[in-house]
This record gives C-alpha cells, structure tokens and sequence, in this order.
C-alpha cells in the first residue's frame, strides 16, 4: 500500500514535527501508519483543521473514524482518555442484546423498579411509574434512544454491573473503555480520574467490532434502529452531515463534557463509525453542539473527496 502523504496533509493533521507539536505531546491530531488515503493538496485545503475547532472551544477535542472493516482512517486526540458520560449506553445495549442471543436471559422480561429508582433524566422509567416494570428490550431501546439514565441502571445489574460491561467491552477487543459507577455519578469528570472514561478510537472501534462483526444479524439491526430512533443527537454530528449522509447516533453529556458516537452511513452506503468527544469547552452547550457538528462535516467531507481521489 502506498503511503505517499502530501505535506499539506501533515499540516492538516498535525503531524509535522514542530515544535508546538513536541509540547503537545500525546495530544497529536493521528492517522494509522499506513495511510489508506493518497490525497492531493487541493483535497486538504478545503477541510477544516479539527486543532482550530478544538481552539476555538477552548476545550480538549477528540475525534475517531473507523470504517466497517474496523481501520481506524483518521484522528485527533485519539488515544487520549474522556469521560464517556451517556456514551456507555451504547456498548450496554449491545451487551444486553448479545446476552439475549447467548440465552443468558430473554429481552421480554421484565426488570421490577420503584420509585427509588427514578432519577432526574428518565423520560421512559417514569412514564412507566404506575406499571412498575419494564421489559430487557424496552429498558435498552429506552437508554439508547432518549439517553434514560434510570434504565441504563436497571439493565446494569443484570450483566454484572459497571464491571460486567467492562469486562464485555474487553471481551470484544476494547483494552482501554472502562465503566466503574453508574449513573449520575458516572459523570462526575474529574481531571486525571481514569473511571468511567473511553477514547474516541477506542469507542469507535467497539461499537464497529460490535455492529459489524461480533453481534448476531438480527441484534444488530435493532442496535441500528435504536441508534436510528435517538433524539438526543440532532445539534450533534446528525447536523454536521454532509449531503446525502445519514447517521444513528448515542450522545454523551456530563455538564463539563459533550459527546456524540455515531453508525453514520454514506451517499455509496459504506457505513463508518464516527466518535467525537469534547472535555470542559468555554463555550456555552449550543456552541459545544456545533463545534461537534463542523467537526463532523470536516471528518467526512475529508473521507468523501479522499474516495473520489482514489482509496487505496
């Protein structure tokens, strides 16, 4: 495979050996080292650099894009760790879903709660207050559709807590995403506190392993159409999208932290899975969503006109 990387694309990606970029340290804007794109000049100077969206916030950006084969194609800030926040959901419903498919319990039964159980943002568990239960599948689709933080709670216990999901994640190749509280404080987002955190590289490459080759067909397809189904991520990378693209995606947002990981699918029909994180911006939420969203277009803009140059 050729590796033949114009300079513009360097500079583009941060990459030069600058020595902004030696103080930067970890914090490098990456590809993998071997590129699957050869890319002309022109291609590049039409895609906004992330390292000035991510100034622009005054926060730390983080950016992954895998392909279906699970080839991480681009990055920023990649292996750097952030707080998941409600991006775990994600991952949990698969976990479900795929414990279902090994028999381990059935999607239809019914998970009893009270109202101890309720917290602030669980649209689904308290409109349910009077019924009392819900059913495995009801719960799942609840936590990745409308983000509902007393389902995803109720679905822990029966796939062994904040360290079973761990120890699923790992289970599917993920050596870095870890789950250690359950919600709200999961959110807490302490500097240096490695609990309850992923990197956009890490996040991508799970939730494409998942969908793409470890999950059986048919729970594959639900996780898409719950993906599809959420209304959390609209200001996100859904408005980012270049024309023609769609997307399904699972937000994340812990008041100091917003997040988006995202199946989104092309107008050729390769599907990629697109995580973005921003940890502590200094700009209020609706600017936080829109630097999401053009980092988004940047992302995907870059991958369109690199498969009109030619893909490798």
């Amino acid at each position: 495979m050729r590796a033949c990387i114009s300079a513009a694309i360097l500079a583009i990606i941060s990459l030069a050996g600058s020595a902004s970029a030696q103080q930067d340290g970890a914090r490098q804007s990456l590809l993998p080292a071997a590129p699957r794109y050869t890319i002309g000049e022109s291609v590049m100077k039409s895609v906004r650099n992330p390292r000035e969206i991510e100034k622009e916030t005054g926060g730390r950006l983080g950016v992954a894009l895998v392909d279906s084969k699970g080839a991480l194609l681009l990055g920023f800030n990649r292996d750097e760790r952030f707080a998941m926040c409600s991006t775990f959901k994600a991952p949990l419903a698969a976990a479900v879903l795929m414990g279902a498919d090994a028999g381990r319990f059935g999607l239809e039964g019914q998970v009893a709660f009270t109202d101890a159980d309720i917290l602030d943002h669980a649209p689904v568990v308290k409109a349910n207050r009077k019924r009392g239960r819900l059913s495995m599948a009801e719960l799942a689709k609840a936590a990745v559709e409308v983000s509902d933080n007393s389902a995803a709670n109720l679905l822990l216990p029966m796939i062994g807590g904040p360290e079973g999901l761990t120890a699923f994640i790992r289970a599917h190749g993920d050596t870095v995403t870890r789950l250690d509280r359950t919600e709200p404080l999961l959110n807490e987002n302490m500097e240096g506190d490695v609990r309850d955190t992923t990197s956009p590289a890490a996040m991508a490459g799970l939730i494409a392993r998942l969908i793409f080759r470890d999950m059986k067909p048919e729970s594959a397809e639900r996780l898409r159409t719950w993906l599809n189904g959420s209304t959390t991520g609209d200001k996100r990378i859904k408005a980012g999208l270049p024309k023609g693209w769609t997307s399904g995606s699972k937000t994340g947002s812990c008041g100091t932290a917003y997040n988006d990981v995202a199946l989104v699918k092309a107008p050729s029909g390769e599907e990629y899975l697109l995580a973005i994180y921003l940890d502590r911006p200094k700009v209020d939420g609706k600017a936080a969503d829109a630097a999401i969203a053009e980092t988004a277009r940047a992302a995907l803009e870059f991958v369109s006109k690199a498969q009109r140059t030619g893909l490798e």
